[in-house]
Parts: structure tokens; sequence; C-alpha cells
């Protein structure tokens, strides 16, 4: 372990601007915030020709009944960082809860134009700062309004990165400079937040400043190239294109790729490959987008990256509630991988919590009656963070009375309640197996048989219906829970389903892929849908309920991409015909298929634009696939009693 720099040889350095307040050196008490005023005086007479512009206008009135304070927070290197800091006024003794986001401060304190803390700020934040919670927004290094620079996830000080600084470093030194000079706090700290907020959330666990008393990570991106943001099982997603320029342009303020808002679908099909749409559109200069398609299998610079195996290395002693939402479209991997690798180090099973709720992606900051067709009894999300988030950094912030927070919390999905677990799984591994004539059994087949379907490149599945606009809210949010039968009458697309239930089956945990496939082409992906099919009965509705007869439910879709089926740092071309047994997990739940309802396994080869399309020839880099390498192939899936394919599935007994 590298030697600290110690943080008090950085107090000469420059002045820091504090908003509304005189400036202060890097580590003297900050002074209060002098009271809003108008930007100029009033004019004295005007004419005509009187310039009508102001230097601006102090959205922060008087009667606001909050103090906001603008530091630039020093780091061990003298990089700055634009911090946000917000309380109540009067507060006094009050715990620090800090969020470090690559998404802007300056917004994150803005959500609507007000006096009032609890409108200007997420609506997650409104019970704790209500309860005397300083709110604390820092933009990461190299983003927006702070100095430095910027590179996607950076990797902890070591074989990867050879500066003395990453966001572990930065976190500490935040929290260090926090406890120092706001003289509202207690001097205990918490940090939270989502998807690369829930990634900042994890790296300040990593050599911990003593400081930090307990965390939150939502969602976070801990694997890139496994099953969060870039890759999923080694196939690309497509959407990280626009995000990377996004990311990757004037400091995050630019903007992204113009591309007009056409059916996505056409968009990338007629560009080619992956790297003929970046070529197209004038893309190739963006440094992450060539981290990406220089590396596309998972060698040692994607596995080195990998935050579980930081994690797993270290000792635990930040107490550490990890949260994901059962239908989270971008980083459904992190948490679970994250508390697979450090709950065996929480001996006592009291500082580590793993909760999944009924939420899409950063889902648990927001409202959560529903989910697209879905509803839920009551906003799930502020009674989870009423009930279980708030109580948990009360304890370890405040001082709070233990509220013994479940090892494991998650809502069971079809009954909607919550389940309180001492582990996860919960559920025991039990296949289910394809049969002939379209069916599913928990009984291995009895007789051979295969069934075949044509994957044609240039007719991919798309993953929701046409026209796709990724960039469209309404349509990205939800997507993991959108009705299949849209696609249930393709012929590249397979359907296996049981009978009608008789009883209930509650699965707690990730049900596991196990499909053997052939294919007469020399690559291919392979993506597998686990379905809860709804009795095509109409019961009484009501308004805003939606119609769910016959409803084909997804509650887990993954991709594996067929050239890592003996190595995902070992890409081979597969035997046109030869059958392969492909094992990968689907997101982890808790829900329970209904009497009367259907369990139904789809099978395909595609999920466009959402990922890259697979040529089905094997080529080095798929990226730079040429159109003569996309050709059509037929992919044979087995339900033979040598070849069995099943999903393993966790069931939880009725007792």
């Amino acid at each position: 372990m590298k030697t600290r720099v110690s943080l008090a040889a950085l107090a000469v350095a420059a002045l820091v601007p504090l908003a509304l307040a005189s400036p202060v050196l890097a580590f003297e008490k900050p002074k209060p915030a002098a009271a809003a005023t108008p930007q100029v005086p009033a004019p004295q007479t005007v004419t005509p020709m009187t310039v009508d512009t102001v230097s601006g206008y102090e959205k922060t009135r008087p009667e606001a009944d909050f103090v906001k304070r603008v530091v630039m927070v020093p780091m061990r290197d003298g990089v700055k960082l634009y911090t946000v800091i917000v309380m109540k006024k009067g507060t006094k003794g009050g715990p620090i809860l800090l969020s470090r986001t690559p998404y802007d401060a300056k917004s994150s304190v803005a959500r609507t134009a007000s006096q009032s803390i609890t409108e200007i700020l997420p609506v997650m934040d409104a019970e704790f700062v209500e309860d005397n919670y300083i709110r604390v927004y820092q933009d990461i290094r190299g983003l927006h309004n702070s100095e430095g620079d910027y590179v996607t996830n950076r990797p902890i000080r070591g074989p990867l990165n050879s500066t003395n600084v990453d966001e572990a470093t930065d976190a500490y030194d935040t929290i260090d400079w926090l406890v120092k000079n706001v003289p509202e706090s207690n001097g205990k700290v918490g940090i939270v937040g989502s998807s690369y907020l829930g990634f900042t959330s994890l790296m300040a666990e990593i050599d911990p400043h003593p400081a930090l008393k307990a965390a939150a990570p939502q969602s976070p991106m801990v694997d890139g190239w496994m099953g969060d943001d870039w890759f999923h099982n080694g196939a690309f997603r497509n959407p990280n294109v626009g995000y990377s320029v996004g990311q990757g342009s004037a400091k995050a303020e630019g903007g992204g790729a113009a591309t007009g808002v056409g059916d996505d679908y056409t968009t990338w099909l007629e560009a080619g490959s992956t790297g003929d749409y970046i070529k197209k559109w004038g893309l190739e200069g963006y440094p992450f987008l060539q981290k990406l398609m220089q590396n596309p299998a998972y060698t040692d610079f994607w596995s080195k990256q990998a935050v579980d195996k930081w994690m797993a290395a270290r000792p635990l002693t930040v107490p550490t509630m990890l949260i994901v939402g059962q239908w989270d479209q971008e980083d459904s991997y992190g948490a679970p991988a994250v508390y697979k690798a450090i709950e065996p180090k929480d001996k006592d099973n009291t500082m580590v919590s793993l909760v999944i709720g009924p939420w899409r992606h950063s889902g648990v900051n927001h409202y959560g009656f529903d989910l697209g067709a879905l509803t839920f009894t009551g906003d799930t999300a502020r009674e989870f963070r009423v009930k279980y988030l708030k109580p948990f950094f009360d304890h370890y912030l405040k001082d709070a009375p233990d509220p013994h927070t479940p090892p494991v919390l998650t809502y069971a999905t079809g009954e909607n309640h919550w389940d309180v677990s001492p582990k996860w799984p919960m559920g025991t591994a039990t296949k289910i197996y394809l049969q002939g004539d379209s069916g599913l059994s928990f009984t291995a087949p009895a007789a051979g048989g295969h069934d075949d379907y044509v994957s044609d490149p240039a007719k991919p599945v798309p993953f929701i219906p046409r026209p796709i606009n990724m960039d469209d809210a309404n349509q990205w949010k939800p997507w993991l829970v959108h009705d299949q039968r849209f696609v249930s009458d393709r012929t590249d697309v397979l359907s296996y389903q049981t009978q009608a239930l008789d009883k209930p089956v509650h699965i707690m945990g990730q049900p596991m892929v196990d499909l053997f496939a052939a294919t007469s082409g020399s690559d291919g992906d392979f993506v597998v849908k686990l379905i809860d099919v709804y009795p095509n009965e109409s019961p009484e509705g009501g308004q805003g309920v939606a119609e769910m007869a016959g409803f084909e439910l997804p509650i887990g879709i993954e991709i594996f991409r067929g050239r890592y089926v003996h190595g995902f740092d070992k890409p081979q071309a597969l035997t046109p015909g030869k059958v392969e047994e492909y094992k990968f997990g689907l997101p982890n739940v808790d829900h329970v298929f209904l009497p009367g309802h259907k369990i139904m396994i789809q099978v395909q080869s595609s999920l466009f634009p959402l990922y890259d399309r697979n040529p089905q020839t094997f080529v080095d880099n798929i990226f730079f696939a040429k159109p003569l390498n996309y050709q059509k192939a037929t992919v044979s899936v087995y339900h033979d009693p040598s070849a069995a394919s099943s999903i393993e599935l966790p069931i939880v007994s009725a007792e």
C-alpha cells in the first residue's frame, strides 16, 4: 500500500471559492453564507436604450429554508473538485451524506427552482435533509466543474494505474476535508449513489477514511464486461456508444452524437457493424470507444478492473447495504457480485446486506408504484427508503438504535410483498427442462430431439417493438418488463412452456441457464428468457391498471456470445454442427409464479439494436466485421437425455 500524502501539507493550497461567502483557506472553517441579494442594483432610471441584461440572478433567496455552499475541495495531487453542500437552516451536529457523481453536481441540487430544500434536491433526499442530514454532491475529477482528467471507471492504484490518485483517494480526501471544514457536521459520513455513483460509493470503501461509517451502493458498476454496462457475457451493448460520446465531450457537457431521431433498429442495421457505426458518425477519436473496440474479450484489461475482485482482496470495514432493481436494465450484475465477494467476511451477518427491489435501474431513488404494466402495493421505493435505508444510515451516522437491518431484503413480485432472509440465494436449485412439442417440465426429457430455427443477421430480433428510440426513457427504462408476445410468433424465436400451474412456484436467487445448442455457423449469440405467462382471462381492472390477460412477463433476460464458451478470455470459432453447452446466469430475482400462470422459456439469437449483431461467421473482432461476414445460420436447441437444456430455478419450498 502506498503511503498517503498528508492532507495537512495541502493546507497552503490556493484559495477555495465559497459560493455566497468570502473565500476561505482550504482548511479554514467556512464563514456563514451571506444573505442572497440581486446581482446588480435596480437602475435609477431607464430609457428605451437601457441594456436589458444583468450579470445573473441568485435563485437562493433570503427566505430559503436551506443553506447552500459551493467549494472547490483540494485533492492530494492539487486537483480541486467542485462540491456542493446543502443543509436545512439551523442544522447542527448533522451527519454528512455524500454522493460523488459524473452527472453534474450543480444540477443534482437544482431539481426545481425553489426555496424549499426538499424541492431543489432529488426525491430520495427528502427524509434525510428534513432530519438534520447535510447533503453533499461532488463532480468527480475531470467532469463538469471539477479540475483534472477524466478516466471512465478510473482503475485503482496498481497494475493499471501508476498514479497516486484514484476514486478511492479522491473520496478519502473529500471526506477528510468535509469533516474538518463543515462546522455543522458531527464528523460522521455516509456515502450513497446509483450506477456510476454506486461505483464511486464502493471505491470509497477501499482504504476508507475513518469518518466513513456506512455505504449504500445502488446498482453499482462493478464489472463492465461480465454483466454491467459495456458488455454482457461478451456481447456489446450499443447504447454505450452514445453514452461514451456524451461523457467524453467537453467535460460531459458537449452532448452526444447527432444521429437523428429515426428508428434505431434501421439506423444501426444500415450502418453495418458497430465499428462501422462509430466510423460513420466520426466517433473514432473517443478514447473510451477505442478501449471498448480494442478489447472485446475478457483479458486483464477488463478483469483487473472488476470491483468485486478489488473488494474481495480487502478487509470489510464499512457497513454496506447493496441495492439493485430486479429489472435493472443497466447494472443488474454488480450488487449481487459484490455481495458474493464480501459477504463471507461478514462473520456475524451484520455488516453486509443485499436489497433487491421491484425497480428499474436507479428506481430505488424515484417513485416505486409501478414499472411498465406492473403495479405494486404502494410506493415500494419510498417505503424501502423510509423503513430500511434511512434507519441504516441513522444507526451508523446518528447513533440511533440498531434497526436490525435484514441481511437480505427482497420484494416478491407476483405476490407483491417484502421478504426478509438470512442469506442469498434462498432457493434450492431445481432444473426445469425443455421438452419436445414446445413443452417445459421439471422432469428430464425421456426422448431425444432438437428444435431448429434460422437466425438471419439481416433480420435480427428487436429487443422491444419498433420503432425503437433507445434515448426515449419511456422505452428504455421499462424494457425488461415488456410483454414478449411481440416476438413469440417469430420463426427465429423458440418458446417452451409448462401447463398452467396448480400451485405457486417461488424462486429466490439467480436462475442458471444450461443450454445445449449447435449452429451451422462458426459463431453465434444465444439469448434466453425466463417468462411468467399470465392466464388468458380478464380480471376486473381499473383506472391506471394495465390489461394483463395473456401477458408474457420477462422475469430474466440474458445473452451469451458463443465464441466464449470455452473461456471469456479465449474467443474461439465454433465448430459448425457441434453441440456445445452454454452455461450462464440470469439476473437475481425474487418472484412467485402464481397458480393458473405458466412458466415459459424463450431462446433466440439477437436482441437488436441493444446488443451488436453477431455475424455468425467467426472473425477476430466483431466490432470490425464486414458485410460478407454476416451470414444466416441454422441454430439447433437440444432437449435430449444426453443434452438436456434446462434452467436451474432457485425454488423455495412452500413451508
